[in-house]
């Protein structure tokens, strides 16, 4: 197939462009290069079937031209990170909500499947112990910018599913809970890159709040297992699936396997919230998936444990140092 990935130099996206070259396809990111890193595609820059183009997802002549020629579309393109959230607030919402209507709009137009990525946080503050697709989302104020990114994104949801009810166009959505792994930044607050990069350098490790606070972690691998089988699977159109791995494991004990496995000699100190992100900044304090939906469908479950995101993580940087 001949595939548009967009945010294609990201985080996900990179590792998604690689293993759809791998498995024979055709690809073509977009990328701005805000957040994405060129390096994040070396391996396959000089692939004859890759090619990166520069522009934004609110370019939409640009991306006419892109999505008339594809055969399917994985949407990956978005502000990501809470210090560029909080730190930027409209810019990010703009690129996650009109650039995502300009996809799908394309998208119908030229009868293109799309394939969108979320995030658990439109969950927000909903700490039951197993969140299903149908859970109930809590947030905070609307004066609250922490909780901008998370509006934006049930707003694509909302728009996606729409698409697909009234339009019947041919949508996927997965929500990550957590993904990590090789290449991710800590510079935007992704917590695990962020302490393995102080453990590597023995500098301390710094927790936001108290450290009570628990996520669960999922290997990018697992994700990309997970996103190849919900993309071309004929029975998941219109459909939304959590992606994560159900263990829990609180920030502090995180800092202190992190210290463990590097075999660092960092400190791990604790900076309260407002020094961090300003003043009325709120977290939440779980954020649990329920898998039910992907495993009995699928037949998916994540195999790699949080010691081998940590490992393949710091074994990555050390190559950079």
């Amino acid at each position: 197939m001949q595939i548009l990935v967009t945010g294609g130099s990201g985080f996900v996206g990179s590792h998604l462009c690689e293993r759809l070259i791998i498995e024979g396809h055709t690809v073509t990111a977009l990328d701005l290069g805000t957040t994405g890193k060129l390096k994040n595609l070396e391996s396959i820059l000089d692939n004859p079937k890759f090619k990166l183009v520069s522009g934004s997802i609110l370019d939409q002549d640009l991306l006419q031209g892109l999505i008339q020629h594809t055969d399917y579309i994985f949407h990956a393109a978005a502000a990501v990170g809470v210090f560029n959230i909080v730190n930027d607030t409209l810019a990010s919402m703009i690129t996650n909500i009109n650039g995502t209507e300009n996809v799908l709009n394309l998208a119908h137009e030229f009868k293109k499947p799309v394939f969108i990525t979320s995030s658990s946080e439109i969950y927000g503050k909903n700490t039951s112990d197993s969140l299903s697709e149908d859970s109930d989302r809590i947030l905070g104020s609307p004066l609250t910018l922490r909780w901008s990114y998370s509006e934006s994104k049930a707003i694509v949801e909302s728009l996606a599913y729409a698409y697909h009810v009234e339009k019947g166009s041919d949508i996927r959505i997965v929500r990550f809970f957590n993904a990590v792994g090789p290449r991710q930044l800590g510079a935007y607050g992704m917590v695990l890159p962020r302490f393995v990069k102080s453990a590597l350098i023995n500098e301390p490790i710094t927790i936001y709040g108290g450290g009570i606070q628990t996520r669960c972690f999922t290997h990018i691998y697992d994700v990309i297992d997970a996103v190849i089988l919900v993309a071309f699977s004929k029975n998941t159109n219109g459909k939304v699936f959590n992606i994560g791995n159900p263990v829990e494991t609180s920030i502090r004990d995180l800092a202190e396997r992190v210290v463990r496995i590097t075999k660092s000699s960092s400190e791990i100190v604790y900076q309260p919230y407002q020094e961090a992100y300003g003043d009325g900044f709120e977290d939440m304090q779980r954020r649990v998936p329920n898998i039910d939906a992907i495993m009995k469908l699928l037949d998916w479950a994540p195999k790699r444990n949080l010691d081998e995101i940590i490992t393949d993580i710091s074994d990555e940087m050390k190559r950079s140092f």
